[in-house]
């Protein structure tokens, strides 16, 4: 957990993340990113100079998985749980019969999220995107759109008053894994139906074939994210 706070530190420091007295709204699908940002947020609030408070929501789109395990560890952790549903999953693969259905899901699925914060007096929502989700992202980017792009650490949300961080921003997703595993949290498995049969899957599957073949290929990627004078893509001016 410490390396993982000093990341999220580093973060929040580069990108002036939080400030006192912001009320954070986490998006928790049930995946392990977002329950170890849960906790890991949870933590830095408790040692931050600025203090700040954490709230979770989750937003079932229309799948069975059982959110008891997650309403636990929010009140093991006293932290506010507030859950949703809504009939996102049958509106994308039995009305619109959606073959490509990621990139809609995702923006379907953080505009409701976004709103579930405003509601809820949240002013920051967090997201549980680390290192490669950037990376991969990036690549998606390139070999699929011809350009350079790829999610902000901080977005400003100005229509919904709310702004998205992404405080794991540099945290490799190794870490993450090795966390949700000591600290065994509760990890619901993803009920959409293309998971693991996705574009995103099959650029992570690329990204790790570069990895074994450039050892530093994620480090790099990392540092040209960063590179503001060539590249601007983390611009710390730009959303």
């Amino acid at each position: 957990m410490k390396r993982l706070l000093g990341d999220i530190r580093r973060a929040d420091t580069d990108f002036s993340m939080i400030q006192m007295g912001d009320r954070v709204a986490v998006g928790v699908s049930g995946g392990k990113d977002s329950l170890v940002l849960l906790r890991a947020l949870k933590t830095y609030s408790q040692f931050s100079v600025k203090p700040f408070e954490v709230i979770a929501l989750t937003l079932k789109t229309g799948d069975p998985f059982d959110v008891s395990p997650i309403r636990k560890l929010c009140e093991e952790l006293e932290i506010p749980y507030i859950v949703e549903e809504c009939d996102l999953l049958y509106q994308l693969f039995e009305v619109r019969k959606a073959e490509n259905p990621c990139a809609l899901c995702a923006r379907l699925r953080r505009g409701a999220l976004l709103r579930m914060a405003r509601e809820n007096g949240c002013n920051k929502l967090a997201l549980g995107h680390h290192r490669e989700d950037a990376e991969e992202t990036l690549l998606m980017s390139v070999l699929y759109e011809a350009r350079l792009h790829t999610f902000h650490p901080v977005t400003h949300m100005d229509e919904q008053g709310v702004t998205v961080i992404r405080p794991m921003i540099y945290a490799p997703e190794k870490d993450v894994i090795h966390l949700a595993k000591k600290l065994s949290v509760p990890v619901v498995k993803n009920p959409c139906p293309v998971d693991g049969h996705t574009t995103r899957q099959e650029i992570k599957e690329l990204l790790d074939d570069l990895t074994r073949r450039y050892p530093r290929a994620k480090e790099y990627l990392l540092t040209a994210l960063k590179d503001e004078d060539r590249y601007g893509l983390w611009n710390k001016n730009k959303d």
